[in-house]
């Protein structure tokens, strides 16, 4: 690694035009693109919040291959940083940036919660799990500041409704209160994403996430206060991680998680040329093993978007890695079980205002 050719504290090496404006519209920094090469320091590299007003929080989700019905996200954009993030393209909508725009410009939307309150008491509402950071994670740095997720927490318990939480922030814990409110009743499962057990390889992965240490703990604080934990091996990037699958496996099951899932890297839209452009910074010596074993996976492309592929690949790489997987899972949790979220529990008049009465 070449850590001296690295924009410290960000996974996006560079900003990346907007696909939405046409060149009447571009966005240049030549000016601060010739000073980063000169080495001089242009700007002081903060995040900014903006607040937003969406009119919906809870998004039908229509990809067969996450695995869930609907998503919340309290914020737009991640200050983590994690290079090869997905959601870096939805930015865009927002008419930002895939790269530093989308660590450095977070949308925030405080009446998240107020929004699904309004739902979660409508008579034809019916009870399915809603996952928190179905897009960006919830408990990124924002949370400290603006607790939109806890007060989602404090609607979903009211109202006795399931809920799923995806993230790799320790902050998780902050909430541990009503976290173990809501698992009283089966109410909630928490994935925490573990990519590296290397933390020389987490910090350019995803620079501003937490330790692979305090997430393992966190597995662990979860679990033994009866939250059942899956952890998320994702996304697996050949010759970067993908030899660590068993390793992180027993340890995630070592630590209490009740299940593994996995995904494979997959580079699209704007997030091809990021990838690109961070690995020849990060892991010269790497470059071309790795995108090509990525393009191995996905018919000799970075990008792929076929339902039932896109998550697994395909090929002979994709295929040792989703062996590995099937083996990890036999091997560390043939008796484990990840839980269903109860559905039933649900009554919108009963525990809302209707209640005093």
């Amino acid at each position: 690694m070449n850590p001296k050719s690295i924009l410290k504290g960000r996974g996006a090496q560079r900003h990346i035009p907007n696909q939405f404006f046409d060149l009447s519209h571009e966005m240049r920094d030549d000016f601060l693109e010739y000073c980063y090469k000169e080495g001089e320091l242009y700007d002081k590299n903060i995040t900014n919040y903006s607040q937003v007003f969406p009119k919906t929080i809870v998004n039908k989700v229509s990809s067969p291959d996450v695995g869930m019905v609907y998503s919340l996200n309290p914020y737009q954009g991640c200050e983590h940083g994690c290079v090869y993030c997905y959601a870096r393209n939805t930015h865009e909508y927002w008419g930002y940036g895939a790269g530093l725009d989308f660590e450095r410009n977070v949308l925030v939307k405080k009446n998240a919660p107020k929004l699904l309150e309004d739902l979660l008491k409508k008579k034809s509402w019916k009870a399915q799990t809603i996952v928190m950071s179905g897009n960006t994670d919830c408990y990124q740095p924002a949370e400290k500041q603006f607790q939109i997720t806890r007060q989602c927490l404090q609607v979903f318990l009211k109202y006795k409704h399931p809920v799923g939480i995806i993230t790799k922030n320790a902050l998780v814990l902050k909430d541990l209160d009503i976290l173990r409110e809501l698992a009283k009743y089966d109410l909630i499962a928490i994935h925490i994403s573990i990519t590296s057990l290397s933390e020389e390889t987490r910090r350019v992965l995803e620079p501003r996430t937490t330790t692979t240490k305090k997430r393992l703990e966190t597995v662990k604080t979860l679990t033994e206060n009866g939250i059942p934990v899956n952890v998320m091996l994702a996304p697996i990037i050949p010759s970067i991680n993908s030899h660590e699958i068993l390793p992180l496996a027993k340890v995630a099951s070592d630590y209490g998680a009740s299940s593994i899932g996995h995904t494979i890297v997959r580079l699209n839209g704007a997030i091809g040329s990021l990838f690109t452009d961070w690995i020849e910074k990060a892991m010269p010596n790497k470059v071309k093993k790795v995108l090509s074993q990525i393009e191995a996976c996905h018919g000799g492309t970075l990008n792929e978007s076929r339902f039932g592929v896109r998550m697994r690949g395909e090929g002979q790489i994709a295929e040792q890695i989703n062996s590995l997987i099937k083996l990890a899972k036999r091997k560390y949790f043939s008796e484990k079980e990840m839980i269903r979220l109860n559905c039933d529990l649900h009554e919108p008049f009963k525990n809302g205002q209707l209640k005093l009465f």
